[in-house]
This record gives structure tokens, C-alpha cells and sequence, in this order.
């Protein structure tokens, strides 16, 4: 069989729990920090964005839904799955930052740690983020954390795979649905993190992934007005013309500073909401 060809693979979208080329049919170079070539990978249009957003608002309600321990399950599951595909991780992490074994191990280790810090914070947030409130009255008042709803991330762009995980985890943890789009130049670590969703339990719309251009679907996703919440971690570059836009439509917006602490929960914070519930006291 010398004669046999490769099977050359082409990496796609993940949206509604499908793995579909762009509708537009375009596709990129995926290439090494020397310029070499990695894998052809799809390229996200417009059209895409919006019909992951179409998925993410119709799973958002059934994800909330779930009980937060299955919620942290899912994340698990996740998490093993990396686990089982850490050799495959790290040597996409290899490609897209050149850097040695070692290291990408040891960052693969961390990102799947993440996964697995956030699956701990599902059952944790109520207890955290909410609690009983002081009433004069015969009354019961309780502050309860609930999800934005649906929430966009653009991913850093040199940081393909912890970054990833970062700006993902927590939106899903909370019990929001996601749009992410990876790293433009280094997007195979976090396309081959979204295959595995599709054996750890994910409904189909819950965590959509688009790899594209962040000055093509920045604007399309800041103006959007069926999405709730806007991480502008990957799109510094756009950040200011982008956080005004999402202020049309009263966007949640979550920009990265250069001193957070990666086990601060500021950006899980950002995309959840205070619901306050008053209750009578029976006799």
C-alpha cells in the first residue's frame, strides 16, 4: 500500500452539535509560527455566527435547566476526554507555538485542569454569588445567581488552548450558552477541544465554535441583539469600537487586564445576574 494517499483533514465549525464547513465554503491556512503549513481549517462567515447564536438561544433554557451537579458532569466529561487526547493537544500546541514537548504537555495539563476547576464552580455558585438577604418583615429574601443567556468569546489569539478554556469554561459553568471563536491564526488546540464535545454529554448548541477573522464577526457579534454577553479578550485590537457597539443593545462586556489572577472569578461574575426571590414566611 505505498502508493495510498494521506486522508488530509480539514477542520470545521462546531455549531447546533454538528461539525459543518462554513456555509460560505470558505477555508484557511492554519500555519506554524515559521510559516509552515498545519491544516486547512473553515472560515467562518457571518451567516455562521448567526446560526450558531440561533443554537446557542434555542439550548440555553434546557442547559440552565439541567441541575448544576450535571452541569459540572458534562465539563468532567470534557475533561476526560482532553485527558484520553492530551498527545494529539499537545502536539497541535506544538505547531502553533513552536514550543517544546515539555512545555506543551505542561500547558495541556493546565488547560484541562481549568476545565476541571470550572466543572467544580457549577454547584458552588449559588452558595458563592447568592445568599439570604436581612428583611424587616415576615419575609424570606434570597439573592440567586442566574445565567446572562447567551455569550460570545473571541479567544487570545496566543494562547490557543489555556485562553480557550479560560474564556469558555466559565460563561458554561454559569449556565450560559456559548459562541467562541478561536484564535485566528492558532485555532486547530481549541478545534480539536470542540470535537470532543461531541462524547462528553454536550446538547447540541450549548459550546458552538467558529474559527474566523475577528474584524469580520467582532461587529456582527457586538451588535447582535440576541446575544447577551461579550468577551473581548481575543479583540483588544477592535475593543473600544466593539464594547460600544454591544452598549446598544445593553451587552454584559468582559475585557482582560493585565493583572488578573487566572483563579479570580471576574469573568465568571461578568456573565451571571442576581435574581432576587421574596417569600412569605409560613405559620
Amino acid at each position: 500500500m505505498s502508493d495510498r494517499l494521506d486522508v488530509r483533514k480539514t477542520y470545521k465549525l462546531l455549531i447546533n452539535g454538528a461539525f459543518p464547513r462554513s456555509e460560505s465554503g470558505r477555508t484557511y491556512e492554519a500555519l506554524t509560527p515559521s510559516g509552515g503549513f498545519v491544516a486547512n481549517v473553515a472560515l467562518a462567515s457571518r451567516k455562521d455566527l448567526r446560526d450558531a447564536v440561533v443554537a446557542a438561544r434555542a439550548a440555553q433554557p434546557k442547559w440552565w435547566a439541567a441541575t448544576a451537579y450535571n452541569r459540572g458532569q458534562v465539563l468532567y466529561r470534557w475533561a476526560e476526554m482532553a485527558e484520553g487526547r492530551r498527545d494529539e493537544l499537545a502536539a497541535h500546541l506544538i505547531d502553533a507555538l513552536g514550543i517544546d514537548e515539555t512545555q506543551a504537555q505542561a500547558d495541556v495539563s493546565r488547560g484541562i485542569d481549568r476545565i476541571v476547576w470550572y466543572a467544580g464552580w457549577t454547584d458552588k455558585l449559588a452558595q458563592v454569588l447568592g445568599g439570604a438577604n436581612p428583611v424587616a418583615g415576615p419575609f424570606f429574601n434570597f439573592s440567586l445567581p442566574t445565567p446572562s443567556g447567551v455569550v460570545a468569546v473571541f479567544a487570545p489569539q496566543g494562547d490557543p488552548l489555556i485562553g480557550f478554556v479560560d474564556a469558555v469554561a466559565p460563561a458554561l459553568c454559569a449556565g450560559n450558552a456559548v459562541v467562541a471563536v478561536t484564535s485566528s491564526d492558532r485555532p486547530t488546540p481549541a478545534l480539536v477541544l470542540a470535537e470532543m464535545t461531541a462524547t462528553a454529554d454536550f446538547p447540541g448548541g450549548v459550546l458552538n465554535v467558529l474559527s474566523g477573522r475577528v474584524d469580520e464577526l467582532g461587529s456582527i457579534a457586538a451588535s447582535h441583539e440576541d446575544i447577551d454577553g461579550l468577551d473581548l479578550t481575543g479583540a483588544e485590537a477592535l475593543g473600544d469600537d466593539l464594547a460600544r457597539l454591544a452598549a446598544g443593545s445593553i451587552k454584559r462586556v468582559f475585557r482582560a487586564r493585565s493583572d488578573d489572577d487566572p483563579s479570580s472569578l471576574r469573568r465568571l461574575r461578568t456573565f451571571v445576574e442576581t435574581s432576587t426571590v421574596w417569600h412569605t414566611i409560613g405559620q
